[in-house]
């Protein structure tokens, strides 16, 4: 059976965004304070603490503009924090009931018949059984309440 990786966004991207780089919108990041709870950070793959400075800003996870490629809000910590990811459930999947997820093709277009919102007990499971599609090259999981980025899954 496939295994699976959770990936978080790159080290180097994340380090860009806290220097000043533009938002998918071409906008600085905003600066904020976390209350420590709903403030995943996509970098580290767990709630930014509370009381510690955040980064909020407008991420696209697609390498290209094209009418699959959507744009929201993410959280990232402000300050260095070690990249998350790897085969155990992150912690930033363990907080809702739910998460959507959908595969896409190498040409970064939604694979139609695998978006599903699936219970965070099933997430892994489902993701294996979409990967058996050869046509998946990757898995976007996003919130099910507010259509959030929260990370990529890939084949191992």
């Amino acid at each position: 059976m496939t295994q699976i990786r959770y990936t978080a966004l790159p080290t180097e991207t994340v380090q860009a965004l806290r220097n000043g780089a533009p938002d998918a919108y071409g906008t600085p990041p905003e600066r904020a304070v976390s209350d420590g709870e709903g403030n995943p950070c996509r970098h580290c793959l767990r709630d930014v603490p509370a009381g510690a400075d955040m980064l909020i800003l407008a991420h696209r996870p697609f390498a290209h503009l094209h009418p699959y490629a959507e744009t929201g809000p993410i959280f990232l910590c402000a300050d260095a924090c070690e990249r998350g990811g790897g085969a155990d459930t992150p912690d930033i999947l363990t907080t809702s009931p739910d998460y959507l997820i959908k595969g896409y093709s190498a040409n970064e277009r939604i694979v139609y018949g695998t978006g599903a919102v699936v219970p965070r007990d099933s997430l892994a499971t489902r993701a294996k059984a979409i990967f058996e599609d050869p046509c998946v090259a990757w898995i976007h999981v996003r919130s099910a309440r507010n259509n959030c980025y929260q990370l990529r899954i890939d084949r191992t």
